[in-house]
């Protein structure tokens, strides 16, 4: 059985979010879902989520799981106001309290604490499978971008998260703390077994210059054919060169500091201090 999908753009951090449905039981799943955030004025709003909930209602959707593919660097994740509007379960690689180990260390937070309050409801391990009403669901374990990277096959669909883009712009980066350029390669060759004919939606689309409307969805022969970073014959010691040489050129994400400190709870706040106002931690000069 094949699941129906819904897109949704955010232009501002150019992410796609998705709803993904089964046709007989309405029950779906929320995957990569963003929270507007200001960081000029570092205040947040729910107009994506809002037009999410709003098809989920329309449609008359159960939602089932809230799923995230990583700890995203440039946005926010909404999943819990999604959580609090529309219930489900959110989940993420069981591999984020290694993210968690690692960030909690730079923003000077408590990981004890974190730990004995976890706001992920399910840590998935890889290759586990999952039900999406009558579907059958499973993940693959995608690190390189990051070590918790999960891909989730659902049906004649793949969503692939950041491992890649549209083939006309290749890859993502791989030096994030504990990023790899090389497991990245072998990651995108686990994807490249599945059939051709499957479906990839991707999460983010960054418009090349050669191109004029955003995109969200290929397939898995498009991507061995004319992926500019990664097609068939290209191997993994010239990949990794490539990766990492281009690596070396990119700025951090925008909204990397406050993004991180939110993903990597589940996109639950800071608790509230005695003056009634939550705050995030900018770890000053240690990225230089």
């Amino acid at each position: 059985m094949n699941p129906q999908v819904k897109s949704f753009f955010d232009e501002n951090t150019h992410t796609f979010s998705y709803v993904v449905a089964d046709p007989i039981s309405h029950h779906c799943a929320i995957i990569d879902s963003v929270l507007d955030y200001d960081a000029a004025s570092a205040t947040t709003k729910t107009q994506h989520a809002d037009a999410i909930i709003a098809y989920i209602q329309q449609q008359q959707l159960n939602v089932q799981w809230i799923l995230e593919t990583h700890v995203h660097a440039d946005h926010l994740t909404a999943s819990q106001y999604l959580k609090q509007q529309l219930g489900g379960t959110i989940a993420i690689s069981d591999k984020i309290k290694g993210v968690q180990q690692t960030f909690a260390d730079i923003y000077h937070l408590d990981l004890k604490l974190i730990n004995a309050h976890q706001a992920f409801d399910h840590f998935f391990q890889d290759g586990e499978h999952f039900n999406i009403g009558e579907m059958d669901a499973y993940n693959i374990a995608t690190p390189g971008h990051t070590p918790a990277c999960l891909s989730y096959v659902i049906g004649d669909a793949v969503f692939v998260g950041d491992t890649l883009f549209m083939p006309d712009y290749g890859t993502a980066r791989c030096d994030f703390p504990k990023g790899s350029a090389s497991q990245l390669f072998d990651s995108v060759q686990k994807l490249y077994e599945l059939p051709n004919e499957t479906r990839v939606f991707l999460c983010h689309d960054y418009l090349p210059e050669s191109r004029k409307q955003y995109i969200e969805q290929t397939d898995i022969q498009t991507q061995k054919l004319e992926n500019i970073h990664i097609h068939q014959g290209v191997n993994k010691a010239n990949f990794v060169s490539m990766r990492e040489k281009r690596d070396a050129t990119l700025s951090m994400p925008k909204l990397i500091l406050p993004a991180i400190q939110i993903n990597m709870n589940a996109g639950q706040f800071p608790e509230a201090e005695s003056n009634g106002i939550r705050y995030l931690k900018l770890p000053l000069n240690y990225f230089k």
